[in-house]
């Protein structure tokens, strides 16, 4: 004699049987898969957030982009800089690192006759550069022109490793 135990159960086969639309776990797995990516996709970059989405900023725009140049006689580093002044930038040269650090300060107001907004946007930024060791600490430049900083450091016969902080011009 069989008993059922759980007789809420006793389903027939095809009633058991969805198709992958159907299927409530597969639904929710791609779901959380869709979240996931989504996450991942912006991550650190802020995008979900209308007004800085509208405006094109980015959490990457505080890294500025670097190109680095050799010669027989010099390194040259440019980095994009836009929407800063040359007081907001610092350029150092320690044991042969270059360190390029400065501040972005943006502040938003508009005013309209149902709303008021206000937006401040602060950050940071600091970019290294490994340099060679024959280069030449005491002849090093830097000028800042139109949203470009242009380092350009002579290379030497000699190995070089003081510190030194480099002040940057403007034309």
């Amino acid at each position: 004699m069989a008993f059922e135990l759980v007789p809420w159960r006793k389903k027939r086969q095809s009633e058991l049987t969805w198709s992958r639309e159907g299927n409530p776990f597969l639904s929710l797995q791609r779901e959380i898969d869709r979240l996931f990516d989504e996450f991942f996709q912006d991550f650190g970059a802020l995008t979900r957030w209308p007004s800085l989405r509208r405006r094109g900023r980015t959490w990457d725009a505080m890294v500025p982009n670097v190109d680095v140049s050799e010669t027989d006689k010099e390194v040259e580093v440019k980095a994009d800089l836009p929407g800063l002044d040359q007081k907001d930038i610092e350029v150092t040269l320690d044991e042969n690192i270059l360190t390029i650090r400065g501040e972005r300060k943006d502040e938003r107001e508009e005013r309209r006759r149902d709303y008021y907004l206000m937006e401040r946007a602060y950050g940071s930024f600091e970019r290294t550069i490994p340099l060679p060791s024959n280069i030449d600490p005491d002849r090093i430049s830097a000028r800042f022109l139109n949203g470009v900083l242009t380092v350009r450091i002579p290379k030497t016969d000699q190995e070089a490793r003081r510190g030194k902080r480099i002040p940057v011009k403007t034309d």
